[in-house]
């Protein structure tokens, strides 16, 4: 009966637990699926048929690394595939898909070291370890063909074809002689077409290094081929060439001096048929003593912090890290009860989850500092690509991708050296076993005294710390919400009291308006009421009261709660519109797969001409069609050739020209109802355009002329300027431009990055209607919102899903 290998089936479970993974992020059509399942399934039995060639039944240490990143090369692999299918509309997911690879290309270098230290190098990890270099050398050549030119191919090609070579000619299939520069050029392959997929270099900045990199690929198979010819068996060749009579010698196999040594560790053949893996460990003596009484304390030291470090910014302090972690101590008795085989593998995985459990406090310690929430392991995924680009727009796209790449490689880090750290601790804790047993029994006293009086060295921070379960969790709890939640808002999208209203009913109190919705982008409740930000900005509303009321305009102000802070502007939208909840992505993708009446949908059914603005937008925008739109201008649609301002490529006062040069000037046309996205507020503030004559905005060419740079060591500073610029430019379009027949609305999408607002801030956010027709105002008498652009502290508040149905009934019926 043959013997059931789980390394394989676990390696297929796991890719089409990624395939789902990525599916639910960043999406994933019928071809992706195919093509990663048909990898792993392909995987599988290739695995499986070396383990049984090779009579082993499971893999090692060395060959789960490689399962590892033969998982993310199936990943990398899906994306592909996916993105190159003639029916997918959507842009390719660039930065998941060089994080993938990146990690990939990462671990090249840890399957080697752990087949040295473990002793289990092998001849089926050597081929597994280069069959999973090669192909993802030829997926990277698949994902930046488009760009290139096919001819790119041949970088992942020409292994394969020296491998077919070598079935025609037995001599292409002898071993070579180690070559440091063949290594060189292996190494390279991977890390210039990984570049060249990010999209870092300009202009043709990657065919050349593309190109160099097939001229480095065929000069390293050239001088192997030509060694292979010059060594090939032969029946006779001549031993020397002198005059007189030639005497032959047999030559089945190269001179001794050009035979490769034995290999030391585990090497692999790699894309040139070459040994190109990891470095061979030539040698040395120990280190010192004293060297490895430091290597060891610095391993109890980062054992300690990766447990007791806290998870939110607020609580990051010295104090914090005085704890006692009770899940430190239950893992040493653990270790202490368990006999000698078993004990290194389970210090191993104490090791990698506690690596894991460090990384999900960064990313918790980076979504609170940055958009006052924990990192959600669902969901949060699918905002690797805006972070990408937010990078990109901040530091430029070469440092972005560097930025990245350091990043994987130093979370890949962490949990190697996690993993090591508390494998070195365990010899030194079962040597002295009778000492590390009383100390944990001391540790275990102290722990529950601690916990019954509630001791603190740091507020909010007990000494009796068991913070890892609850972190874990509330995670879990999180995961589980999620997955309930989508059933949930599901129903709640069918519940809808303007479902089925006919158009001649819809809207009647605004007929014959302009309707203008503006977000203004981080336009917060802080910056009407935190005493560093509401002096100048409540200079620029109370100036404009005064300057629109001369025009004879109007306003009524009050507060929503946006269900987002710091970032996910998209979420606000949706909420707004649609008056549902969308506080996650998951929510925001099932609304958009339904029919939900938004607040241009009912425009649009009563006759309106509907438009989206959203200058930021440079890439395909499928919501434009959900929300009801008619027309849509993205960045390039408004034909700005002025300078970019950080993240936002133009400024605010350029996108209102736009609108109304290419709408409201338009003659015999409908009245229009707009949502557009004013940016010039967007982090990270350290470009602040000036408002100029309206008369010369023209191509938005004057702008060069018109920034004020702002130092991006005061991010608060920033903030306020381009509130108090934003702001100021809507009361300058109303003065200029605005009649009898414009309303305008106006809120923020959501607070500042915690950052600005400090620790704690809400989620409210100013709102504005503004009007010159009275009787527009008095639709929404009732609200009890305060008169002019500024609401006071004690303003109605709302939450931003409740807008939509307030704001029809109030003008409808």
């Amino acid at each position: 009966m043959s013997t059931v290998r789980t390394g394989p089936t676990i390696g297929l479970s796991v890719q089409i637990v990624l395939l789902a993974g990525l599916a639910a992020t960043v999406g994933l059509g019928p071809a992706g699926w195919l093509a990663g399942s048909a990898y792993g399934a392909a995987l599988c039995l290739a695995l499986d048929r070396g383990l049984r060639r090779s009579g082993g039944d499971a893999l090692g240490p060395a060959n789960r690394v490689t399962l590892a990143r033969a998982v993310l090369v199936g990943g990398v692999t899906a994306l592909t595939v996916d993105a190159l299918a003639p029916t997918v509309d959507r842009p390719v997911p660039v930065g998941v898909l060089v994080a993938l690879a990146a990690v990939a290309l990462a671990l090249d270098g840890v399957d080697g070291y752990v087949a040295r230290r473990t002793g289990t190098h092998s001849a089926l990890g050597a081929r597994f370890d280069m069959e999973v270099d090669a192909f993802l050398i030829l997926v990277l050549g698949l994902a930046v063909a488009p760009a290139v030119g096919v001819w790119v191919l041949a970088l992942g090609a020409m292994r394969y074809a020296f491998v077919a070579a070598g079935w025609l000619l037995p001599w292409l299939r002898r071993p070579l002689p180690p070559r440091y520069w063949r290594k060189v050029v292996a190494a390279a392959q991977g890390v210039l077409l990984l570049v060249a997929v990010a999209g870092v270099l300009p202009g043709p900045g990657d065919t050349l290094v593309l190109a160099v990199a097939l001229v480095l690929l065929v000069e390293s198979f050239g001088r192997d081929v030509g060694w292979l010819w010059r060594h090939r068996p032969a029946r006779m060749v001549p031993r020397h060439r002198s005059r007189g009579p030639r005497r032959y010698a047999p030559t089945s196999s190269p001179p001794v001096a050009d035979r490769p040594p034995p290999p030391r560790g585990r090497t692999r053949e790699g894309a040139s048929g070459r040994p190109s893996g990891h470095l061979l460990v030539l040698g040395g003596h120990p280190p010192g003593r004293h060297v490895a009484r430091a290597t060891t304390a610095l391993s109890a030291l980062l054992v300690l912090a990766a447990l007791t470090a806290p998870h939110q910014p607020a609580r990051l302090t010295p104090g914090a890290f005085v704890r006692v972690p009770l899940e430190g101590l239950l893992v040493v008795a653990l270790l202490l009860a368990l006999p000698a085989p078993a004990r290194r593998p389970v210090a191993a995985l104490a090791g990698a989850l506690l690596g894991l459990l460090t990384l999900l406090k960064v990313a918790d310690l980076g979504f609170l500092a940055t958009l006052g929430r924990p990192f959600d392991p669902v969901l949060d995924w699918a905002l690797l690509d805006d972070a990408v680009g937010f990078l990109t727009d901040s530091v430029g796209r070469a440092g972005a991708t560097g930025t990245v790449v350091a990043a994987v490689l130093l979370l890949a880090a962490l949990v190697l050296a996690t993993t090591r750290s508390v494998l070195r601790l365990t010899r030194p804790l079962v040597r002295h076993g009778a000492a590390t047993r009383r100390t944990v029994a001391v540790l275990v006293v102290v722990w529950l005294a601690c916990a019954t009086f509630g001791v603190r060295v740091s507020p909010g921070v007990p000494v009796a710390d068991a913070a890892a379960t609850d972190l874990v969790g509330a995670h879990a709890s999180q995961v589980r919400a999620r997955l309930r939640d989508r059933e949930v808002f599901a129903a709640q999208i069918g519940v809808d009291p303007f479902r089925d209203t006919p158009g001649d009913r819809l809207l009647t109190g605004l007929r014959g308006k302009d309707v203008v919705v503006a977000f203004v982008e981080s336009y917060g409740r802080d910056a009407v009421e935190d005493p560093e930000y509401a002096p100048g900005v409540g200079a620029v509303l109370a100036d404009g009261d005064r300057r629109l009321r001369a025009a004879g305009f109007a306003s009524r102000s009050g507060f929503l709660t946006s269900p987002t802070t710091g970032g996910g502007s998209w979420l606000a939208h949706a909420t707004l519109l649609s008056g549902m909840w969308v506080d996650n992505d998951q929510r925001h993708r099932s609304l958009l797969s339904s029919d939900r009446l938004t607040l241009g949908g009912a425009f649009r059914r009563a006759g309106w001409r509907t438009v989206g603005v959203m200058p930021a937008a440079t890439r395909p925008w499928p919501e434009g069609a959900f929300f009801g739109y008619e027309r849509f201008y993205d960045a390039r649609g408004l034909g700005y050739r002025g300078p970019k301002f950080g993240y936002a490529p133009m400024p605010d006062q350029y996108t209102l020209a736009a609108f109304e040069r290419l709408e409201r000037s338009r003659a015999d046309r409908a009245p229009a109802m707009a949502e557009i996205a004013l940016v010039s507020s967007h982090s990270p503030w350290t470009r602040i355009p000036r408002l100029v004559d309206w008369s010369q905005v023209g191509d938005g060419s004057v702008f060069h002329g018109a920034t004020l740079d702002n130092p991006s060591s005061q991010p608060r500073a920033g903030y306020r300027r381009c509130v108090e610029y934003s702001l100021g430019t809507l009361v300058s379009y109303l003065e200029t431009h605005g009649d009898d027949d414009l309303v305008l609305v106006f809120l923020g999408d959501h607070q500042p990055a915690p950052v600005v607002t400090g620790a704690g801030a809400g989620r409210d956010v100013p709102v504005t209607v503004v009007a010159r027709d009275p009787a527009v105002l008095d639709r929404i008498s009732g609200w009890g919102w305060d008169d002019g652009l500024r609401p006071g502290p004690r303003a109605p508040v709302w939450p931003m899903d409740a807008f939509r149905d307030r704001f029809l009934t109030a003008f409808s019926g």
